[in-house]
């Protein structure tokens, strides 16, 4: 499969640093136009350099954008989004926190959680929950990719497939009625599609600025989660396809909206 050969031209560069596309061809055993198409993907992820012949890895100063300028990028919002889906955590729960610079942030509201585990290839998510003795952490390990700052690679599916997940919590870099949720990265696309195949809740954490924003993988339909956590409410569009395919759009509103109708039942 085509996402197989990209994660495996991969690992392979990183073992010996550069390879010709005649050597892939012949491991591979496929014509160079679709090692050409490959290439193309890691080229356009910073993950690779074309060389005379062949390719090497690219270096990190790349063509990837840095995670602290796309951390820096929208954070109320993406603060915002996070406390809302970490407002669907309780004790004793098994949840997976995506990479990224929005399900990071969940991390502040989840540590007065008793009996709470947390998956993660996130390197970020791991270092803030460290600070924290009651939550428990379970780290996938596999190889880092820099520019998200995660772990990737057939370890992390391996852990991932073993795991009995109650609630994950995945990010996107766009989303679209057309294309789905996407991902700028085929490596971590392979991680999130693993996870949407698990029989569990999954909320979707997204800040207004990622609505019909198509990235260049898609890895799964709108309809595939059951929550859609965002700082505003959507296009209309939007919000009729949540309500066709019975999916929970949380905003600040739909909160606010449940605490008046809790409050008015009590009285």
């Amino acid at each position: 499969m085509k996402i197989d050969r990209i994660n495996r031209i991969h690992e392979m560069l990183r073992d010996v640093h550069n390879i010709s596309i005649n050597d892939l061809c012949d491991t591979f055993q496929v014509s160079k136009n679709t090692i050409r198409r490959d290439i193309a993907e890691l080229e356009q992820q910073g993950i690779i350099k074309k060389v005379y012949g062949g390719i090497v890895l690219a270096e990190p100063s790349g063509n990837p954008e840095p995670f602290a300028s796309r951390e820096s990028r929208n954070a109320e919002a993406k603060k915002q989004v996070a406390h809302m889906a970490a407002g669907f955590v309780h004790d004793g729960d098994v949840i997976y926190i995506d990479s990224g610079t929005t399900t990071m942030h969940m991390i502040p509201h989840l540590t007065e959680k008793q009996h709470l585990t947390i998956v993660t290839a996130s390197v970020h998510v791991i270092n803030a929950a460290s600070n924290y003795s009651n939550l428990n952490v379970l780290a996938t390990g596999g190889s880092l990719f820099s520019p998200s700052k995660a772990f990737v690679g057939p370890q992390v599916i391996q852990v991932l497939r073993r795991c009995n997940i109650s609630k994950v919590f995945l990010a996107s870099t766009g989303i679209s009625l057309e294309h789905g949720a996407t991902n700028a990265s085929p490596l971590e696309c392979e991680i999130k599609r693993c996870l949407i195949e698990k029989d569990c809740k999954h909320f979707l954490l997204v800040d207004d600025s990622k609505f019909d924003v198509a990235s260049l993988m898609s890895y799964c339909s709108l309809k595939e989660f059951q929550y859609i956590v965002t700082n505003r409410l959507p296009p209309e569009k939007y919000q009729s396809y949540c309500t066709a395919n019975r999916i929970q759009l949380i905003t600040p509103d739909t909160i606010h909206k449940e605490e008046v109708e809790k409050l008015t039942m009590m009285r």
